[in-house]
């Protein structure tokens, strides 16, 4: 028995403050003031893989893809560049969802992790692509690309922009697709911004040109990054616009397609660090020192650190936390415990997106694990990368090059 158990209130009073909006959903305090997730104490992940290290929160991330998949008016498909390893690939096959990629690289992993091709849409590098469910074009000089590529009928979506021209691009890409034989134009692709109402209405003009134009029907829209909040909010405001939109062009209602990644990802990561070392400042926030970082993509603010390891007990203090660059901030304004001290853990929540694949502070150390955690047990997916992995690709400098002389 602990003196917290003695003193439920004591217990009551030194318990964090665990907010449902920024941590993931299965995060918890236990009675010796651990945090936990997905029943797993992240001082046991510490122990078990070290500091710093990725964790994230299976039955989260699946949460959150399920909210969206629930949504009849919308299809869903993970944006790989959140957060991709062949588990997470899993995950989103398991739940049925499809997967944007962005790079040969994310294709290998996807397929590895048992996505059907034909679930996949790749942007980027087209030729890469050649072979998958969808793959966009933003250029005609894309269409050409692929159209070498290709060996047999390939869907292609026109890459558009709210910034673009959106007819007038559609125009002439939708020109160059029509011609290759093998590329079939099944819709258009656009990152939808908050301007969700006046976007839709353009992107359906577009299509309704391309028919009048080609007597081609475009019957597919897919809104990459259309990043918000409540899945049926999201839903009910495209559908909205949607309709309007495709009654002003008597224009058949397209299936739609919308890319979430970070909005799946993000709050289901938690980022482990130790502290190194307190610097103390009378008259201004005290500096804590950690051995990791996290990627400026996600830096969250006030309220977003937790001490993981303990009760904070007594008094807190407004810090900054920093890592291990001088010039690294990863949180200001940040309430701790005034206790706080080397040895301590730390973790960061909302940190589920851009940390694997933009861990670039992290390239002379090695990148951390990406851990799962699911029913108390924790699984490492990504191992950390070690300084063996940082010299396997340098083949050094054999001393035979021609010296350079005045």
């Amino acid at each position: 028995m602990t003196l917290l158990d003695y003193l439920p209130s004591l217990q009551r009073a030194a318990t964090p403050r665990i907010d449902p909006a920024v941590w993931p959903s299965t995060a918890t305090v236990d009675a010796l003031g651990r945090l936990c997730v997905g029943d797993v104490p992240l001082t046991d992940v510490a122990d078990q893989f070290r500091t710093p290290a990725h964790v994230v929160d299976e039955i989260d991330f699946r949460r959150r893809l399920q909210r969206y998949r629930a949504q009849r008016d919308i299809e869903v498909t993970y944006d790989a560049a959140s957060l991709l390893t062949t588990a997470v690939a899993g995950w989103v096959a398991d739940e049925g969802a499809g997967l944007a990629v962005h790079s040969a690289g994310e294709l290998t992993i996807a397929l590895a992790g048992g996505l059907d091709a034909a679930r996949i849409t790749m942007h980027g590098d087209v030729r890469d692509g050649a072979g998958v469910g969808r793959v966009v074009v933003d250029s005609v000089m894309d269409v050409a690309y692929l159209a070498c590529a290709v060996r047999r009928p390939q869907p292609v979506l026109i890459g558009v922009t709210a910034d673009d021209d959106i007819e007038g691009h559609t125009a002439q890409i939708a020109k160059r697709i029509l011609q290759q034989p093998l590329l079939t134009l099944v819709g258009l692709h656009c990152p939808l911004d908050t301007h969700v109402t006046e976007t839709i209405p353009r992107i359906i003009a577009a299509m309704a040109d391309i028919r009048a134009h080609h007597g081609v029907i475009p019957h597919e829209v897919n809104l990459g990054g259309a990043e918000g909040g409540d899945p049926a909010e999201l839903a009910d405001l495209i559908g909205d616009a949607l309709d309007w939109a495709c009654a002003a062009e008597r224009f058949a209602r397209p299936r739609v397609v919308v890319e979430q990644g970070p909005a799946i990802s993000a709050q289901a990561g938690v980022t482990l660090l130790g502290v190194t070392a307190v610097e103390s400042r009378p008259g201004a926030d005290a500096l804590i020192w950690v051995d990791g970082s996290i990627s400026e993509d996600s830096l969250h603010a006030k309220h977003s650190v937790a001490l993981a390891n303990r009760h904070a007990l007594g008094p807190t203090q407004s810090v900054i936390v920093a890592g291990h660059h001088c010039h690294d901030v990863l949180a200001r304004g940040v309430e701790l415990s005034a206790d706080v001290h080397p040895g301590d853990l730390l973790a960061i929540a909302g940190t589920g997106a851009d940390q694997h694949s933009k861990a670039t502070n992290y390239h002379m150390v090695g990148r951390p694990p990406v851990i799962a955690v699911k029913r108390g047990r924790a699984t490492e997916l990504v191992r950390r990368e070690t300084t063996a992995d940082l010299l396997a690709r340098d083949l050094g400098w054999s001393g035979g090059a021609v010296a350079l002389h005045d």
